[in-house]
């Protein structure tokens, strides 16, 4: 995966309804170490690391590239957004498309928070690299974030097996540009 080249970064911080979208911060470290860290979060992405290890690796300011948001809610961080491009994806169809991802602090699901953020971050996506399509995987056990893809128009275009487990790729359609 690699940043989205060309992208202005950091933009402005996105406001929606209830939420923040921006760059990491120093603040922010100990909440990227929770979400890595967390069972919970990893479950269907290979599993949590070791807190240890995190400490010991992690940068003061982690995640800070175009395409990485920190979701804010009420002055603190609840989870990540990440758009960076898919250079080396196991699937062809998702190669060199931008792709989507997401982690919440388990205490952060089940209030629309994900399909806020990350509504928010396709739209600033779409004004910024206009008309072209992002992609999303998960595992198809993963009920939530199947839910959550549907939700943000995403549709099949395959599944597949990996990781021992089966997975969905889909698509977003690229908004066109109003003329």
């Amino acid at each position: 995966m690699t940043e989205l080249e060309g992208v202005a970064w950091p933009p402005e911080p996105i406001r929606t309804e209830r939420l923040v979208l921006r760059e990491s911060e120093a603040r922010d470290r100990p909440v990227f170490i929770e979400l890595l860290a967390s069972p919970e979060v990893n479950t269907y992405l290979g599993g949590p690391r070791p807190r240890e290890e995190l400490e010991r690796e992690m940068p003061g300011t982690p995640e800070r590239w175009p395409g990485s948001f920190v979701v804010d809610l009420d002055g603190a961080m609840i989870g990540q957004i990440l758009l960076r491009r898919a250079t080396e994806h196991r699937r062809p169809a998702a190669a060199g498309k931008a792709d989507l991802g997401y982690l919440f602090l388990p205490r952060a699901w089940g209030f629309g928070y994900a399909a806020e953020a990350c509504a928010a971050a396709l739209a600033w996506f779409d004004g910024v690299l206009p008309g072209e399509p992002v992609v999303l995987t998960t595992q198809t056990a993963n009920v939530g974030s199947m839910r959550l893809a549907a939700k943000l128009g995403f549709t099949e275009l395959e599944r597949f097996r990996a990781w021992e487990a089966e997975q969905w790729l889909g698509q977003r359609s690229p908004v066109t540009p109003s003329e």
